[in-house]
């Protein structure tokens, strides 16, 4: 196992990220920080969002500086105010035993006045955004002539939001640079075209593969008609209520008009997008830092550079347009070692779409049902449950209540109480989904699954696909929603009894009693073997090939 000591960082900053927890490098950081800490060469790194770069370029930066020239040494250059912020506060952090380096970030949306104070107080590091840094230089606020790094961080980004002309105007301002350090999700050719411009042989690392995503994401769809994606929007976000994420839509019309909609229907949400000034966005984003939203709903524009860590959700409301930017949504879950669902909602004309987004992410995406109105209740009803039985009761003096409370209950029986605190928790859900519509698409849905079978015919070993077959077998089980299983958890529950991955199966048909699980054919007695005759809650599971052994009721 690889420690950050054997990659030659100092003795001071080891103690700094070991006091942060910091005891194995990620693999961006152990392939770059022995190569940046020469301080010579020219370096890309592609790596995917939430991987560890900021720690892979900033120890060498915080070791490499002259800590006695109080004047700034190294730039680091990133999309978004957001982005300059966090990247400024990890340095801060990374450095706090060693309190004479200086980090200083400018940024548009404040004071430039402040920033030109700061500049001037002497800094070792400058952290800034493209349009703030032009401005500090053409009024000759920020001296870069003694830059010997310079730091290009998220570089598409950067590029997707128009800042070509002003990467290589900063660059042409930094002549006495020693070396360039690029890192990038994705490696569009204008990134190529500013690293053969500016960079001499630059040290090229990948970290996975280009394009791919992050193997904590586990990417699925809803298939639904047009007229019903906002309802199946809803659906998604009250089936899964432990929920902390992100909506991306394509427009910031939609973007406000879904986010008044949710309000009005009581869920935390507020919008991120142009027409916010500076300090609106600031309040939004500290609110939802500080989990006071359960939800943020963004632009791709507006949601440029956002880290925030514990994103559980990351909702494509429409795909976008460019493939590419599906891989930076679906990053802002998933980071840091932790797993994260991306959830895109389709219509039968986005369908071909998806595809190209699989074949970019090299990911197979699951098609999820859309759950029912019985699903979604039954989900929130086991949550709250499970929220009141995990309650903290040590503090209080709830005790000097329990007379009072045993004399008032004493002739109501307890499945009583349980069906009245069921019924005040569940009301406006009961009588919501009491008459739901199912959502899913029944004639599409079967032409997708023979769709999703011929592509996994020709595409089966690039998705990961045991034997590229696509041929499944249909296998009958004694379990149903009456044991308490939703679709997600009874897959999880397959899986883990089974060992086998979850791109071996197809659908999954649940009735109350039994369900009915499709797997393909080279799988499905591995499957059987492992799960039937065990035991579930003192019940003998009973799995059986369902054209044999198994009845639909």
């Amino acid at each position: 196992m690889i420690t950050f000591d054997v990659l030659g960082i100092e003795e001071g900053l080891l103690h700094s990220i070991q006091a942060l927890g910091f005891t194995q490098p990620t693999p961006i950081q152990e392939k770059a920080i022995p190569v940046l800490l020469q301080g010579t060469k020219d370096f890309i790194g592609l790596a995917q969002t939430g991987t560890g770069k900021t720690a892979a370029f900033g120890l060498p930066l915080l070791q490499l500086i002259n800590k006695a020239d109080r004047f700034p040494q190294a730039l680091i250059i990133c999309p978004t105010r957001e982005l300059c912020l966090q990247i400024a506060k990890d340095l801060g952090s990374f450095k706090s035993k060693k309190e004479l380096v200086t980090v200083t970030a400018v940024y548009g949306g404040t004071s430039i006045t402040q920033q030109i104070r700061d500049l001037k107080r002497g800094t070792h590091i400058v952290v800034a955004t493209p349009g703030r840094l032009i401005d500090l230089i053409e009024r000759k606020a920020v001296n870069l002539e003694n830059i010997h790094y310079v730091v290009l961080d998220e570089a598409d980004e950067m590029l997707n939001m128009g800042f070509k002309d002003d990467i290589e105007f900063i660059l042409q301002n930094t002549p006495n640079r020693q070396s360039t350090w690029l890192f990038s999700a994705t490696m569009p050719p204008e990134i190529r075209q500013v690293s053969k411009k500016y960079m001499d042989k630059p040290f090229e690392i990948t970290i996975g593969k280009v394009n791919a995503g992050n193997a904590n994401i586990d990417h699925q769809y809803y298939a639904t008609q047009h007229v019903n994606r906002y309802e199946t929007l809803k659906r998604i976000i009250d089936f899964n209520p432990g929920l902390y994420g992100i909506i991306f839509t394509r427009t910031k019309a939609d973007a406000q008009e879904i986010t008044e909609s949710l309000i009005r229907e009581g869920y935390d949400i507020e919008a991120l997008h142009g027409d916010l000034t500076q300090q609106q966005r600031d309040k939004v984003m500290g609110r939802f830092r500080e989990k006071n939203l359960q939800l943020l709903i963004a632009t791709d524009v507006a949601a440029r550079g956002i880290d925030v860590q514990g994103i559980t959700h990351v909702i494509n409301y429409e795909l976008p347009d460019d493939t590419e930017v599906y891989t930076h949504r679906s990053g802002r879950t998933g980071r840091a070692g932790r797993s994260g669902i991306s959830i895109s909602i389709v219509t039968p004309k986005e369908i071909y779409r998806l595809r190209q987004i699989e074949k970019l992410v090299n990911t197979r995406f699951h098609k999820m049902d859309i759950p029912s109105g019985k699903d979604v209740c039954r989900k929130q009803f086991f949550h709250f449950i499970d929220k009141m039985l995990q309650a903290d009761i040590s503090h209080g003096e709830y005790e000097a209540y329990l007379p009072a409370l045993k004399e008032k209950f004493a002739s109501v029986e307890k499945e009583e109480i349980l069906q009245r605190v069921a019924a005040l928790e569940f009301d406006r859900f009961l009588k919501y989904y009491e008459n739901a519509a199912d959502l899913n698409m029944r004639e599409e849905r079967r032409g997708e699954r023979t769709e999703r079978t011929a592509h996994r015919d020709t595409q089966g070993r690039k998705f990961g696909s045991a034997n590229g077959s696509g041929s499944y077998q249909r296998l009958f089980v004694n379990l149903g929603t009456k044991d308490g299983f939703y679709k997600a958890s009874f897959l999880q529950f397959i899986l883990d009894m089974s060992d086998l991955r979850k791109d071996v199966l197809g659908r999954i048909d649940m009735k109350e009693m039994n369900s009915w699980v499709e797997v393909e054919a080279g799988a499905a007695k591995k499957m059987i073997r492992a799960i039937d005759g065990k035991n579930y809650r003192g019940r003998k599971i009973r799995m059986n090939d369902a054209e044999s052994g198994g009845r639909r009721k």
